[in-house]
């Protein structure tokens, strides 16, 4: 973990109720794709953690959904604001985990740490597919970056206004035979708890996932994110956010 000020670069919405910003500044705690940094507001006493989008020298990506005072603040705030941030908080992903191909699988905001480890798995010379599910048409994001970067993107919206009609998981059942099915050996995921619950419980493979859980400290003193392993309970945001599908119990509530 590492304490800098970082300055806003650039600051705009992408879709629906969801801004993408810029940092400029020392990035050099953030080590890879998965982790997340911690934003000091003013007014407000916590910090807001959001998840590295993307990451090139110096210049550091974040993408963020609007859905309380923080992240609204957050969106006004204008190019040469400067943030005091905690940088390079968590554990991510394994991109030595895939043998040759990988199924990344995003929800909502949950698709921002995919650009990152798309970018890692590709200059591995891994094959990436990328299923990408949101509420409807409008809410879709990032993927011409993601395409970009070399990934077969698929989208699922729950009204059937772009894509395929339902879940990820029902792009999975879809295409999981015939010419145009999904081929891989391991798989990455991010996004709210009940996708990846549902996941978790389609996919045979193995494969890690970065859990969304609301976080006090950030920094792994306050255990205000635990969540239920087989080893116990663990922090999200220390020994998380990213966990084995096979280290994970998953609870009704």
């Amino acid at each position: 973990m590492k304490q800098v000020y970082l300055t806003v670069k650039s600051n705009e919405p992408i879709a629906a109720g969801t801004w993408k910003m810029v940092l400029e500044g020392d990035t050099s705690a953030v080590t890879g794709s998965g982790q997340f940094v911690n934003i000091a507001l003013p007014g407000l006493f916590l910090r807001r953690p959001i998840s590295v989008c993307d990451l090139s020298e110096g210049l550091l990506t974040l993408v963020y959904k609007v859905v309380g005072k923080g992240t609204d603040a957050m969106s006004a705030m204008a190019p040469g604001t400067r943030l005091d941030i905690l940088t390079g908080l968590g554990n991510g992903f394994d991109a030595s985990a895939c043998e040759s191909s990988a199924l990344l699988l995003g929800g909502g905001v949950g698709t921002a740490p995919l650009v990152l480890l798309t970018r890692e798995l590709r200059s591995r010379g891994k094959s990436v597919t990328v299923l990408l599910g949101f509420n409807r048409a409008g809410e879709e994001m990032l993927a011409a970056e993601l395409e970009a970067l070399g990934a077969r993107v698929e989208i699922a919206t729950l009204d059937g206004s772009k894509g395929t009609r339902g879940f990820v998981t029902d792009i999975l059942h879809q295409k999981a035979d015939g010419p145009d099915a999904i081929r891989y050996d391991y798989f990455y995921a991010c996004g709210p708890m009940p996708m990846l619950k549902a996941v978790c419980g389609a996919i045979d493979a193995p494969g890690e996932m970065s859990l969304e859980e609301r976080m006090g400290c950030g920094f792994g003193i306050c255990y205000g994110c635990s969540c239920h392993t087989v080893n116990g309970p663990r922090r999200v945001c220390a020994d998380g956010p990213v966990f084995k599908k096979e280290d994970l119990i998953w609870q009704s509530k």
